[in-house]
């Protein structure tokens, strides 16, 4: 008898203690428009106006690649299976774009680091992370500052090339070393 009371009170208290205080009732409104509208403020901005603002500057696509051009060549360094260790094939684009982050030192550049897509989600981000980050390590060591170099993965979310062979998945493991456009 005294087991079944316990068993209850655990029970009720896993209940109670699963509870949540949110207000599923209280939908956020959204202005499509842009413009911020506050829940029981008669309609947001320019409610007398009948217009509304939007604080939101659009985003011009055609521009987001201008001036955020390296060093000429390539920009992708290529990895084995399920390995971080940059091969000595690949020392050479290293080394250029060291000495193009060295010589502008106003540049930042991302490192995306991608895997083929053989294995789990978490087990490859954190792969991708792995040789974003030996890239980067390597760019330190030719003398690239720490604020220049930004290391990223994207693990097997972003393939470069489609397919379930050999020649696929060598394309897809890889880092790309991408060039902010310029700040102004």
């Amino acid at each position: 008898m005294m087991k079944r009371i316990l068993m209850f009170c655990a029970v009720a208290l896993l209940v109670v203690g699963c509870g949540s205080n949110v207000k599923l009732d209280d939908v956020p409104v959204v202005d499509r428009t842009g413009s911020a509208v506050t829940p029981g403020a008669g309609g947001g901005q320019g409610a007398g106006s009948g217009t509304t603002q939007s604080a939101v500057a659009p985003v011009d696509l055609s521009k987001s690649g201008q001036d955020a051009k390296g060093p000429a060549g390539s920009n992708l360094v290529y990895f084995d299976y399920d390995s971080f260790v940059i091969k000595p094939e690949f020392q050479g684009v290293i080394e250029a774009h060291a000495r193009y982050l060295a010589a502008n030192r106003t540049r930042k550049t991302m490192l995306e680091g991608h895997t083929d897509e053989r294995g789990g989600r978490e087990y490859n981000l954190a792969l991708g992370q792995k040789r974003a980050e030996a890239v980067r390590r390597a760019l330190g060591l030719l003398g690239v500052g720490d604020a220049q170099v930004e290391a990223v993965s994207f693990g097997k979310e972003k393939p470069a090339v489609a397919g379930n062979d050999e020649s696929a998945y060598a394309k897809n493991r890889r880092v790309e070393i991408v060039y902010r456009a310029a700040q102004p």
